[in-house]
């Protein structure tokens, strides 16, 4: 069952914090350590996040146990080469016999992640090198089709105010087989929480917390990621789970701004 701070991730059987980190912005080992103290059990990992790295790779074993860790290969177009390869490698780097998460990621199209490729995905979960298997995309439709086909395990996309279509596009299709659902840019790269021109000034602009409570507010969404800067913003960003669902007024402001803010901004950043 979901809660507002904790549910399973989907079919995967893995328990999570609705709030998980990412090292996107390099935030340092006193965030991550914040956000292991706190209860956060959710990390996804790049390759430049070497504090996390070294903060799972020193966990206790019983600890390893009750964290999930979420990483990828990259598509051809960011410089992918081997899925196993990179797997391999992340391996090493972790010292760990697994990954519980490992993804394909920065798929645009769903061209790009063709069923031979999904294939090598599948190959490594079922050899035990991975517990589940699946990709990030902006490709929506294509997200709601691999729902429906159910060969994967997670589904990683963007949904934020400014971005709602995942309530059309991909969690109908959800029921079939209970894909996990990762969320990321709750804050549409910062776009939601900044006061862009011709905004009333009477009116309030959401606050970081209020967009990852719009994302936690959708029972559908599993674990919305957090990329806090440092330990400061770390701390701030985890009273989202402390404040619960958005009220009506609340969660009307973060729709009227986030169609805004889908109005008033370029192309390029509405693309991703």
């Amino acid at each position: 069952m979901t809660s507002f701070t904790h549910t399973t991730l989907g079919r995967t059987g893995l328990d999570v914090c609705r709030l998980g980190l990412s090292a996107t912005y390099r935030p340092g080992k006193a965030a991550i350590h914040a956000a292991l103290d706190a209860g956060i059990n959710y990390f996804f990992l790049f390759g430049i996040d070497t504090h996390m790295v070294k903060a799972l790779r020193d966990l206790a074993p019983s600890d390893r146990q009750r964290i999930v860790i979420a990483t990828g290969a990259y598509n051809l177009i960011w410089g992918h080469t081997s899925p196993r390869r990179t797997l391999e490698k992340h391996l090493r780097r972790l010292r760990t016999d697994y990954l519980d998460v490992f993804q394909f990621l920065g798929v645009l199209r769903g061209k790009q992640f063709p069923p031979s490729l999904q294939g090598e995905f599948v190959r490594l979960r079922e050899e035990g090198k991975v517990r589940a298997i699946g990709l990030s995309t902006h490709d929506r439709q294509f997200a709601g089709k691999l729902a429906e086909e159910g060969n994967m395990d997670v589904l990683m996309i963007r949904y934020n105010a400014a971005h709602p279509g995942a309530e059309t596009d991909i969690f109908p299709h959800l029921a079939a087989h209970d894909p996990g659902v990762v969320n990321f840019t709750a804050t549409r790269w910062r776009y939601l929480i900044r006061r862009l021109r011709g905004w009333p000034q009477d009116r309030p602009v959401p606050t970081p917390q209020q967009c990852y409570r719009f994302v936690l507010s959708n029972p559908h969404v599993h674990v919305c990621l957090n990329a806090p800067m440092n330990r400061k913003q770390m701390k701030q960003n985890l009273t989202a789970l402390e404040q619960g669902p958005l009220a009506n007024d609340e969660m009307a402001l973060m729709r009227e701004y986030g169609a805004f803010v889908h109005r008033n901004s370029n192309r390029w950043v509405n693309k991703f």
